[in-house]
């Protein structure tokens, strides 16, 4: 017997069901809204395809032989896996299910993402999330090739590609970036501490690949100062946390990382051409999941909230 052949249908195993559970063609039909010649009919041929007896009658209806009883079971598991199915594709499809890959940079890190993801999995708990942490050079190829669903953070710099080159952004607030020391630092108690000051400590710089070096890197020669010598060179917000923690390096650090980080503290030396704008960044002509939608939605709610922090308004959360 081969029920793979094809002439096995779904029908089949339903009207199978609906016999076994109401012991009669006639309640089994009702149930299914047929007729009682049509529910005869596709029990017969279910009886020809397995070679076998299913039911037997008797007085009140009909009653499930040893092979009724062994395919019921299978059709059972079968008709399951099928509303399974049914169900997966609905949570696929609004979003409830699933996977989004994020891509993130040092900017989208620290507080905008961790809270977005938050909200989300409170919202959509059986979705997945996927955070992989890098630099643009090497995150903007896996988005264009469909590693990631979307990138999270700085946007806008004069090196990031634009939709010509296959990618579409949006802006989402704009981050002071604040010199960033120990609490208890010696520079803290430094009267008029200046950018000067900072080079008599190591410290812990962007790698060359990103917008913020070469901002920072402009700095010091609008100053007039060479580049710190003695340094690491660094991306992981908890390295250089670590790093802070334990020395007395000077690093550089969103404001948003160092107003929720009371062991840190931020100088006062002003940067005004250092900083960054925080948003999204997608394949242009890629359709949007329901995943990344919901996402999408998440990150744009807690923008808002940020960007009320930054401005100085109090945010109620």
């Amino acid at each position: 017997m081969d029920l793979l052949d094809g002439r096995l249908k779904f029908r089949h195993l339903i009207l199978l069901i609906a016999v076994y559970e109401h012991g009669s063609v006639v309640r089994a039909a009702e149930s299914l809204h047929l007729t009682q010649p049509a529910a005869t009919r596709t029990l017969h041929e279910l009886e020809a395809l397995a070679d076998l007896p299913l039911f037997v009658r008797v007085p009140r209806g009909m009653r499930p032989t040893v092979y009724g009883e062994a395919l019921n079971e299978h059709a059972r598991a079968v008709v399951a896996e099928i509303r399974r199915a049914g169900d997966h594709l609905t949570g696929l499809r609004q979003g409830l299910d699933g996977t989004v890959t994020v891509g993130t940079l040092l900017a989208g890190a620290n507080v905008l993402l961790p809270r977005a993801v938050a909200g989300l999995k409170r919202e959509r708990p059986r979705l997945t999330v996927v955070v992989r942490e890098g630099t643009p050079d090497v995150l903007h190829p896996a988005l264009l090739a469909g590693e990631l669903d979307v990138i999270v953070g700085r946007v806008g710099s004069t090196s990031t590609p634009t939709e010509g080159d296959g990618l579409r952004q949006r802006k989402l607030y704009r981050e002071p970036i604040r010199l960033a020391v120990r609490s208890g630092h010696p520079l803290l108690d430094t009267v008029d501490v200046t950018l000067a000051d900072t080079l008599g400590f190591p410290w812990i710089l962007p790698v060359a690949q990103t917008a913020l070096r070469q901002e920072l890197g402009a700095v010091f020669v609008d100053r007039g100062l060479t580049p710190p010598a003695d340094r690491v060179e660094c991306t992981s917000i908890l390295t250089m946390r670590a790093l802070l923690l334990q020395t007395d390096m000077v690093a550089l650090l969103p404001e948003l990382v160092l107003r929720e980080d009371e062991h840190l503290a931020a100088l006062p030396v002003e940067l005004p051409s250092v900083g960054r704008t925080v948003g999204t960044t997608e394949a242009a002509h890629r359709t949007r999941t329901p995943a990344l939608q919901a996402l999408l939605h998440h990150l744009d709610q807690e923008a808002v909230l940020l960007r009320e922090t930054l401005d100085g308004t109090p945010v109620a959360r």
